[in-house]
């Protein structure tokens, strides 16, 4: 099995594009999709959940009265800009805490070093075709954050290029040129795949 078939069967229980009638049906069709975004982008499962949660309670107190066909951009926006959050303070704090840790304190005595939270493997690399869905995580993970934004809600989560746009807060020209350039360096990164 292939890692088309094995996302698009993963995936595919609920199509992106139908929108449902209420705000609750449509947080319930993408929570599944937009946790394996967030977990794909942070690396990290409690931040994946924290970022997901975050997005979806931002949504529903501050676009509940917008129509449904809206909820799909204004959503995945919403998550995008949360992870962004999250990565920028993980560098923070590990610079801050860098500074601060393994050093000594005022008396001589050796202060603990942060260690970074375990990295280890989460129910993504559970997939039927796990090996193959690792390299893309790899792959997809070393791309610059706007093309890897651009491939993932085009490609993963089946957005439109205005869709994408209006999530990414760009044009739509950038939409296309960060795609570009995303699959480019993915069909390179992952030729032994083809």
């Amino acid at each position: 099995m292939n890692l088309a078939t094995a996302l698009d069967a993963d995936l595919a229980l609920e199509s992106p594009r139908d929108v449902p009638a209420t705000l609750d049906a449509f947080l319930a069709q993408v929570e599944r999709r937009a946790f394996r975004l967030a977990e794909l982008q942070l690396g990290h499962r409690e931040d994946a959940l924290d970022a997901v949660q975050d997005a979806m309670l931002r949504l529903v107190r501050h676009y509940r009265d917008k129509p449904a066909q809206e909820w799909t951009p204004l959503f995945w926006g919403i998550l995008r800009r949360r992870i962004v959050d999250l990565q920028r303070r993980r560098k923070v704090r590990s610079i801050v805490v860098g500074w601060l840790g393994g050093g000594r304190d005022d008396d001589g005595d050796e202060l603990p070093a942060w260690e970074p939270a375990d990295q280890g493997p989460g129910p993504l690399d559970r997939l039927q075709d796990g090996q193959s869905y690792a390299d893309l995580a790899a792959a997809v993970r070393q791309l610059p954050q706007r093309q890897r934004e651009a491939f993932m809600l085009r490609v993963l989560e089946g957005l439109d290029v205005a869709e994408t746009a209006q999530a990414m807060g760009c044009s739509e020209g950038s939409v296309k040129t960060h795609l570009s350039r995303a699959m480019h360096r993915l069909r390179d990164q992952l030729e032994n795949w083809r």
